[in-house]
């Protein structure tokens, strides 16, 4: 028949076929029609195929019994998307091949009908009595995977063993995916040791399977069998390889691997980069991440959020936030989670200011509602000490996990808001959520900051037990500072001595504290002798155990501590406070000179203990013997560095307006004292976050009640 006018301009545009060729035929044929379909396929050109089908069947070519022009329908239709119309030609055709189901079943896999493939598998044995290939096997099996059909999933695998189809690399890839995406890791196993050959394709899928499983140490033995077997890898194999670095912090495997990568000859593109950046920052190597960074050009998003957190981990929280500023001059645009990196980097600092410029910027772009995020800004609210921009937060937080819940109850804890903490938590079970070792950690702290002492035990040994969490060394030593601030020492030493658990230097101090607090002297002395064994470098002990001699008036003792910090050089950190007032942060050391104001700040600290002088204030003169300072006179107790940032706060602040001081140790027994009766007569709330907890003192007393 003679092409007509129509069809014909439709047809010139068929790239591989002018209008000569169509001409000089002048008839059109079927085999015209399948070299036609079959280019028109790999184009993905549904309407001219569709124009092609429409010939043939006015052209009276179209032909039920052809079965090679109707595979080439079904694989056009199938491919096209368009499933309804495949199945009509696959179902008037009256004969079919295994390709004509093979086809078929691919359509149905690629376009998410997964549970299809199955049905028409099972079809094709019983109906057509067609035994499947090695094609149809691996569509089957991958369907399996899809739809998480395991059982079905196994009994083709029985049918490819009987076939003996298994040596076929995508039959065998089909399998290892199947029992990946199974969570069925015994099985991959399996697979591996009975069937020789692996592509580059399944050593990937294989690495990625064992490393989300936890399986690390088969994910180290495909990687080597890999590189034994000829495959040098490429960027997947080793973001993977990578990934289990930085989960283990194994700096010296990661080293290996990047200098096995280098020698292979393999080129950096941006996902790798950032594995290899991701794996140096959590190693601790800093250098190597920027290194990296300065090695590839070309970042994205990803890559820049890579070297931020990298920078993060390290606690470069300074650096953090300038790389920002240099991704923001590229044009790069942030994503969740480099706002969640920045975020906890001015948590890092409590840079309150860059922070809320920070939660102005997501809550502008939308980000705010990612749950990361939230988690970010709780957190940095919470170091920052502004607990009511935390509860307005986690109110208005629509989507919560685990952290989140996590980060409010033991914010709360440290904030001494012990009440507040097991509030949330009973809420967070009555929400359904489940708790984890973290959680307990932080409503044990809570109970130890309000001397429940039963209520610590349950938790402990019952409700964590009956969810299925087993104790660890934090909860034990929340426990030993719950039974320490009851002052029950002696049940908390023999708590220590009972439990079956490596006590580090921190569960052992803790106990040390508690000694000095109550003035247990013997029991402290026999403690710090212990701490000074597992440690004899801990400057923390020896500090406290000269605060316990100053406070029973044992000079002897204080100078015999001095005498061993000397005799071991062992330097104590000098103290520092700081405040930030209107986004400049202020930096005082002890009996400070080199502010500008500093005259006018001297004199408000003379006035203010002036002040609280009436209310029962007495300089502490021991307090001079604990770390933040060294001076030995009643004098310098005046211009400690909290007072000094307390003083200059209360002088560039609004009346009603909270004070916040940041201090890098813990705050002295005078200060304490001082800035509770400051608190009353200024009638400001007064925040300071020392090296141990949150002081909120307001109205002459203090969150801690005085034990800290």
């Amino acid at each position: 028949m003679l092409l007509t006018s129509n069809v014909h301009r439709v047809l010139l545009h068929v790239s591989a076929f002018s209008l000569s060729q169509v001409n000089s035929q002048r008839l059109f044929s079927v085999e015209y029609a399948v070299k036609l379909l079959k280019k028109l396929v790999d184009d993905g050109n549904f309407k001219l195929g569709k124009a092609v089908h429409a010939l043939l069947v006015v052209s009276s070519h179209a032909s039920e019994d052809h079965i090679i022009q109707n595979n080439c329908l079904i694989n056009l239709y199938s491919r096209c998307g368009q499933l309804a119309v495949a199945r009509r030609v696959f179902d008037r055709s009256s004969q079919r091949n295994v390709v004509s189901w093979s086809i078929l079943m691919a359509g149905y896999l690629h376009n998410g009908y997964a549970w299809e493939v199955t049905k028409l598998f099972k079809d094709m044995i019983s109906v057509d009595k067609i035994f499947p290939n090695e094609y149809v096997l691996s569509t089957v099996l991958s369907s399996c995977s899809s739809g998480g059909l395991l059982h079905e999933g196994r009994q083709c695998h029985t049918l490819v063993l009987k076939a003996g189809l298994v040596f076929h690399q995508y039959v065998k890839n089909a399998l290892l995916s199947l029992y990946t995406v199974s969570s069925d890791m015994e099985g991959v196993l399996e697979i591996l040791k009975s069937v020789p050959g692996l592509d580059i394709i399944t050593y990937n899928s294989v690495l990625k399977g064992f490393l989300d499983h936890g399986y690390t140490s088969e994910a180290l033995d495909v990687f080597s069998r890999m590189l034994a077997h000829g495959s040098a890898g490429d960027s997947v194999s080793y973001v993977n390889i990578f990934g289990l670095c930085a989960r283990f912090k194994d700096l010296k495997l990661g080293k290996q691997v990047h200098c096995r990568m280098l020698k292979s000859g393999l080129q950096l593109d941006v996902f790798l980069s950032s594995a290899i950046m991701d794996m140096y920052g959590k190693c601790g190597e800093i250098s190597g991440a920027r290194y990296i960074f300065d090695s590839y050009a070309n970042h994205n998003v990803v890559s820049w959020t890579a070297i931020l957190a990298a920078n993060f981990q390290n606690e470069c929280f300074e650096e953090a936030l300038k790389l920002f500023l240099r991704m923001e001059l590229q044009d790069v645009i942030p994503n969740e989670y480099t706002f969640a990196v920045l975020l906890n980097s001015c948590a890092g600092l409590s840079a309150l200011g860059c922070g809320k410029t920070l939660h102005a910027r997501v809550e502008q772009t939308g980000h705010g509602a990612f749950v990361v995020v939230g988690n970010a800004l709780i957190n940095m609210y919470f170091r920052s000490g502004h607990i009511e921009a935390t509860r307005a937060l986690f109110s208005s937080m629509i989507c919560r996990d685990t952290v989140t819940w996590n980060m409010i109850i033991s914010g709360f804890s440290h904030h001494g808001l012990g009440e507040e903490a097991l509030d949330v938590f009973q809420h967070m079970l009555a929400a359904e959520e489940q708790p984890n070792y973290v959680t307990f950690v932080g409503v044990l702290l809570a109970c130890g900051h309000l001397g429940r002492i039963e209520e610590g035990f349950y938790y402990l040994q019952h409700l964590m037990r009956d969810i299925g969490l087993e104790p660890g060394l934090e909860h034990y030593t929340c426990v030993v500072g719950l039974l320490g601030k009851a002052g029950k020492l002696d049940e908390a030493e023999n708590f220590m001595r009972s439990t079956p658990v490596t006590w580090d230097v921190v569960a052992w101090r803790t106990l040390l504290n508690a000694c000095n607090v109550h003035c247990n002297y013997g029991l402290g002395k026999r403690v710090a002798d212990h701490l000074l064994q597992l440690n004899p470098n801990d400057v923390g002990t020896y500090i406290l155990l000269s605060n316990m001699h100053a406070k029973v008036k044992r000079w002897d003792g204080v100078a015999k501590i001095r005498k061993l910090l000397r005799e071991r050089n062992i330097k104590k950190e000098p103290g520092l406070s700081w405040t930030e007032i209107r986004n400049e942060t202020h930096v005082f050391v002890s009996d400070d000179t080199q502010h500008p104001e500093t005259a006018q700040i001297h004199e408000k600290v003379r006035k203010l203990l002036a002040d609280i002088k009436p209310l029962g204030y007495v300089p502490d003169t021991a307090s001079v013997l604990h770390d933040v300072e060294q001076e030995q006179q009643e004098g310098y107790l005046s211009y400690h560095s909290e007072k000094l940032a307390v003083a200059y706060a209360l002088m560039k602040t609004p009346s009603q307006a909270p004070i916040h001081v940041i201090k890098n140790l813990r705050i002295c027994d005078d200060c304490h004292s001082a800035l509770k009766l400051i608190s009353k007569v200024t009638m400001r709330m007064i925040v300071v976050r020392d090296v141990n907890r949150f002081h909120s003192f307001q109205d002459g007393s203090c969150s801690c009640a005085d034990y800290w």
